[in-house]
């Protein structure tokens, strides 16, 4: 059952949003909210990790997650709707890092509605509007200027009970010459499941963000991640998006305006399909200001009877250097794939290019690798692994090689 609550300033926001509850996205399966619920308990409390149910710790460390909280500057958790852990080390702290629910942000920092809803639009479709008429939480990450955050934070939103609808809001503030390294881990338990996650990114001045997303939902979740990042002079945005398993749905189309001059932004996005997966997976970046660079990387494993769809899209508006490259691996028979690569300028000054392309394994390399006594599944699997290996050089150190393993592990299942 869906309930609404009013509350003062952002009665405007809840007007656009009630407004654009019917608005369906161009892309992507149309999913019917009435299949799920929202009438969950949501309670914020601080527990461990290793507290969680057995089922919780077990996906979470399967996704890398460091239970322990050694390797991390911070944490994040969040089950269905309720907080369970929100974590930043002294340090961090004392530098002014903040780590909390987008919630608890809005109530204790006036200056944090300035950022809500700047980036993605809260009526941009039904999704949105969803998340903020019904969503509950979502994580607030701020670095202040200067403050350079080398250990990783870490965000897990995890759902946890069946047909549970979690919409959540994120808001990341990287400010002025800052850094910060930002891992998120979200899967879901149960079979049946929808997930919304609205992600607001901005990159201050010379700031530095990497983003690197690994999931893991099940193969009946519909999945609406919903994201948006304004990048400042001299500020890089890294963005790397891995899923792991199939899903019953996937549509999601970031956005990176790149504002300041000599901003910069890199996409990659891997993907498994399987089953009878339907995925529909791009990436934009808008080049505004001058000498701004980016780039936008597209990889897909497609197996059993799933369905890829990859968009990438430049838009080229200054002085800029851009590139897109979308590749499909085919596995059956019955897979289906399609790159859709756009370009668009409007100035002699921006310079755009892009690559595409579908098709299988090839069977002179797969014969070659047996001939040196590989078997055809490792010789598959390493096929495979060597098509994914993209942008890891664009991943810090301290999560490069994890990242590393999850390609081999997806690597090592896409034949079977």
């Amino acid at each position: 059952m869906w309930c609404l609550c009013m509350s003062g300033w952002r009665v405007e926001l809840r007007r656009r949003a009630e407004n654009a509850l019917s608005k369906v996205p161009p892309y992507g399966v149309d999913v019917d909210f009435s299949e799920f619920i929202t009438s969950v308990p949501a309670t914020v409390e601080e527990r461990r990790i290793e507290e969680l149910p057995s089922g919780v710790v077990e996906r979470a460390r399967e996704l890398g997650v460091d239970v322990s909280e050694e390797r991390v500057g911070g944490t994040y958790f969040q089950l269905d709707y309720s907080v369970v852990r929100t974590y930043v080390v002294e340090k961090l702290r004392r530098y002014g890092v903040v780590v909390t629910s987008i919630e608890d942000a809005l109530k204790k920092f006036d200056w944090v509605r300035d950022y809500y809803w700047r980036a993605v639009p809260v009526d941009l479709d039904k999704y949105t509007a969803a998340t903020e008429l019904y969503g509950k939480h979502g994580y607030f990450i701020y670095v202040p200027p200067g403050v350079k955050v080398k250990e990783p934070i870490q965000a897990c939103l995890f759902i946890h009970r069946e047909s549970v609808a979690q919409l959540v809001h994120n808001v990341i503030i990287v400010d002025e010459g800052a850094e910060l390294n930002l891992v998120t881990a979200c899967a879901s338990l149960p079979t049946k499941a929808l997930h919304i996650g609205v992600s607001e990114f901005y990159v201050r001045k010379n700031a530095k963000l990497t983003f690197t997303m690994v999931h893991f939902w099940g193969h009946e979740t519909h999945v609406r991640p919903r994201e948006a990042a304004i990048v400042e002079d001299g500020g890089f945005f890294v963005s790397y998006y891995v899923t792991m398993a199939p899903v019953k749905s996937l549509q999601m189309y970031p956005t990176v305006y790149l504002v300041g001059r000599d901003a910069q932004a890199y996409l990659t996005t891997i993907l498994l399909a399987g089953r009878t997966s339907q995925l529909d997976v791009g990436g934009c970046i808008v080049f505004s200001g001058d000498d701004t660079r980016g780039e936008v990387v597209s990889r897909s494993v497609i197996r059993d009877e799933a369905y890829v769809v990859m968009r990438g899209e430049l838009v080229g508006e200054r002085r800029c250097k851009g590139h897109l490259d979308c590749k499909g691996l085919i596995l059956s028979t019955r897979a289906r794939g399609e790159a859709i690569p756009m370009l668009r300028t409007c100035t002699e000054l921006a310079e755009l290019t892009h690559e595409a392309a579908l098709g299988r394994i090839s069977r002179d390399e797969l014969e070659y690798l047996m001939s040196k006594g590989f078997t055809e599944e490792e010789a598959t699997s390493m096929l495979v692994r060597g098509f994914l290996e993209v942008g890891l050089d664009k991943i810090p150190s301290p999560v490069r090689e994890y990242v590393a393993n999850v390609l081999e592990v997806i690597a090592k299942y896409a034949k079977g």
